[in-house]
């Protein structure tokens, strides 16, 4: 029944896909393909990857609310991008090659999630809840800067800040999809190879080491590849926090099942799917731009608040 599922989903994808592509096109055919293509690869990954990602987050925290973007990715990106229009200035950031700045804001991302994640758990993945807590207190630190440097900035060189700082995907170069792609594609892939082990560290890091799983170093790997996925899709389009928590979660309550073989390709799936198909109605439909990311957003906010009402204390 769930790969039946898993079958439908991508069916749906791929007729999404197909609309997105071919919906209303005129000539210049080959240029307009070419745009609609990138646009299409860059949806398609991010989607994938953030919802990958999410399930491993989540099953590594023990706790299915959160999603990877709370430990500040988010935030560091914003903060990036402020601190190089108030260094640069809005003239000089605007003139940066995209696939350097791309390169730039990849590697930081995933030196300081690393650093994060290996240095609270370098002793073994005992308290990844402390790890979380402190990825959410130096997210609010950031956004204190970065807010604090927003401050200083001329009207001009502001505006610069607040068109990087939200999520793009028609300013997406192909030079950073070929490094994105693979990178994204291997994580992806090793994640999925990770199912079985993923499926005994459900269980509990007292029970997975009575089954024989060295957990401490499954979860440090998980941390690794969750690391890759958002810090290659943040930088490649910008943060969209709360993505992965809905596509996650709907993966869950559609394929009724603990299997991480199932909701990893589940999550990747839905969350290309929601991008793909919302984009494709704002903006082939309804004629809007800009609009996707913050509906996303708006309903990811209220599944999580909806999750967090309906959970019952324990």
């Amino acid at each position: 029944m769930a790969e039946r599922r898993l079958l439908l989903l991508a069916v749906a994808l791929l007729l999404a896909c197909a609309a997105f592509l071919l919906w209303n096109l005129r000539q210049p055919v080959g240029f307009i393909l070419g745009l609609r293509t990138t646009k299409l690869a860059a949806l398609v990954l991010v989607g994938i990857a953030t919802g990958a990602a999410t399930v491993l987050f989540q099953t590594v925290a023990m706790n299915r609310l959160l999603t990877p973007g709370i430990v500040g990715f988010d935030a560091l990106f914003i903060f990036l991008q402020t601190l190089l229009v108030f260094t640069l200035g809005g003239a000089g950031y605007t003139q940066l090659p995209r696939m350097l700045t791309f390169g730039i804001e990849t590697v930081i991302l995933m030196a300081c999630a690393m650093l994060l994640f290996g240095t609270l758990l370098r002793k073994g993945a005992t308290d990844v809840t402390r790890m979380i807590l402190t990825g959410v207190i130096l997210g609010v630190l950031l956004r204190g800067l970065a807010e604090m440097i927003q401050r200083l900035l001329d009207p001009s060189e502001f505006a610069v800040v607040q068109g990087a700082m939200f999520v793009s995907f028609g300013a997406v170069k192909k030079e950073a999809l070929w490094i994105a792609a693979p990178v994204l594609a291997v994580a992806v892939f090793l994640a999925w190879r990770m199912s079985a082990s993923l499926d005994v560290a459900a269980l509990g890091r007292t029970r997975a080491r009575s089954l024989g799983l060295d957990h401490d170093r499954l979860v440090l790997s998980a941390l690794a590849l969750v690391a890759a996925m958002v810090a290659v899709s943040t930088a490649l389009v910008g943060p969209i926090t709360f993505l992965g928590l809905l596509a996650a979660s709907i993966a869950h309550g559609l394929m009724k099942s603990h299997r991480h073989a199932v909701l990893i390709p589940a999550a990747g799936l839905i969350g290309a799917l929601i991008l793909v198909a919302g984009q494709f109605v704002f903006e082939r439909v309804l004629g809007l731009q800009s609009t996707l990311a913050v509906l996303v957003e708006f309903f990811g906010g209220f599944l999580f608040l909806a999750l967090v009402l309906k959970r019952r204390p324990a």
